[in-house]
């Protein structure tokens, strides 16, 4: 018998009917005799619902009243499915995420989770119960606050519960039936992926993929918990992600992925000398802003240039905070662009390949993309293009590393010179 922890979505429990399907997913597994513990998102929309009903009566509502407020949807959700299931005859109990132990920082909105002790779980399954857990959600142990875990934060809370438990697998279900090679919106031709190791996995979703969150990833890396994406929607084999394996070097590039909405950020005339860079990222940091790519000209009569990436949403926060520094180090003036994007291949075989950034960028430049900005690592090549060329990009990229193949049915990668 094995312990199973499941993830359903906003858009997998997003209806009565959604929560009944759900349900009987749910019932399925637990008749093989497998434990089930089942994290639920809230119903689709609930949660900007609830956020814009805060903000028609205060336009910067407090985050710890916030987090009480979003933290609600997922207990309703919750409580929707343990009734189904109950009504199905399959014994079930929901809890929040203050009854099962689930520990975090004081941080609102972003909150990380630091420990769940899990006993009311272990008590339940004990019963033969199903466990439904609201995802997103954690406490605060100092204060004793309701805490939320941010965007995505029920996949987090999942694959959290798996490792805390020593489930043998956790899986995600979502609207869709596992990691595809890109978007199929953009790509027809885009492929499922049978299985991809988690450092792919943690490119792509920190790139944008919204398949998975990028600390549900971390935390199955670091604790080798495999996960398995899947549709609740229709029956598939899904997506596996785990350790890397020998055989996943075989194919060079997995994927493309791409992130729309981001922001560039250039600092003009910011003097060159040791420790101007730490002083603002440093600042930046304060304001929980994601920074991503990072670039610095050459300095000229002692000034340089210094641009990064971040979040567009994250824009204001961000020159909030960059405002005081900039009078501080002496900068001439900050600039931004809200118009653009980031497309980026991904592939642990890269790194055992050469050639394959110069493979792209001529790819692009053939087909009249220019490149702003470059980033890369072992296993990803990241271009910063203008955001209305993102989805040529996209369709050039998979086209130029032949992604619609399965591996071995691909023609041979011919190495860079």
């Amino acid at each position: 018998m094995s312990l199973i922890v499941q993830k359903y979505g906003g858009t997998s429990v997003g209806s009565l009917d959604r929560i009944r399907a759900v349900a009987g997913l749910v019932a399925e597994s637990s008749k093989k005799g497998d434990s089930l513990i089942v994290v639920v998102s809230a119903m689709s929309g609930e949660t900007n619902r609830l956020i814009k009903c805060a903000r028609e009566l205060n336009a910067a509502p407090p985050d710890r009243e916030m987090d009480l407020l979003m933290s609600s949807g997922e207990r309703v959700s919750a409580a929707l499915l343990s009734i189904t299931l109950n009504n199905m005859g399959i014994s079930a109990i929901s809890f929040t995420g203050r009854q099962i132990g689930m520990i975090t920082n004081a941080v609102h909105m972003k909150a990380r989770i630091r420990r769940i002790t899990g006993e009311r779980l272990r008590e339940a399954l004990a019963d033969k119960k199903v466990a439904v857990v609201a995802g997103f959600q954690g406490i605060d142990e100092a204060t004793g606050n309701v805490t939320t875990l941010g965007r995505g934060g029920s996949d987090t809370t999942a694959v959290a519960i798996a490792v805390a438990m020593g489930a043998d697998l956790c899986e995600i279900y979502t609207d869709v039936d596992g990691v595809y090679t890109t978007d199929p919106n953009i790509v027809k031709d885009a492929r499922r992926i049978e299985s991809i190791s988690f450092d792919e996995m943690l490119e792509m979703a920190s790139l944008g993929s919204k398949v998975l969150q990028v600390r549900a990833v971390e935390f199955g890396k670091k604790y080798n918990m495999p996960i398995k994406v899947k549709s609740s929607f229709k029956d598939g084999e899904g997506t596996l992600v785990t350790s890397e394996r020998k055989e996943m070097e075989e194919v060079v590039v997995s994927a493309v992925a791409f992130a729309r909405g981001q922001a560039k950020i250039t600092i003009l005339g910011v003097p060159d000398r040791p420790g101007i860079a730490a002083t603002i990222f440093s600042g930046v940091s304060r304001a929980q802003v994601n920074v991503d790519m990072i670039i610095q000209n050459v300095s000229e009569g002692g000034l340089t240039d210094l641009s990064f990436t971040v979040p567009k949403e994250e824009t204001a926060d961000t020159l909030k905070k960059l405002k005081p520094i900039v009078v501080e180090i002496g900068a001439r003036e900050v600039k931004t662009d809200e118009n653009i994007g980031k497309v980026s291949i991904i592939g642990v075989g890269m790194r055992s390949h050469s050639g394959i950034a110069a493979q792209a960028f001529a790819a692009l430049a053939d087909g009249g993309i220019n490149i702003m900005m470059i980033s890369t690592s072992e296993i990803k090549v990241s271009c910063v293009v203008s955001e209305e060329d993102i989805d040529k990009a996209v369709k050039i990229l998979h086209e130029t590393f032949d992604l619609k193949f399965q591996p071995g049915e691909r023609p041979v990668m011919k190495q860079g010179k």
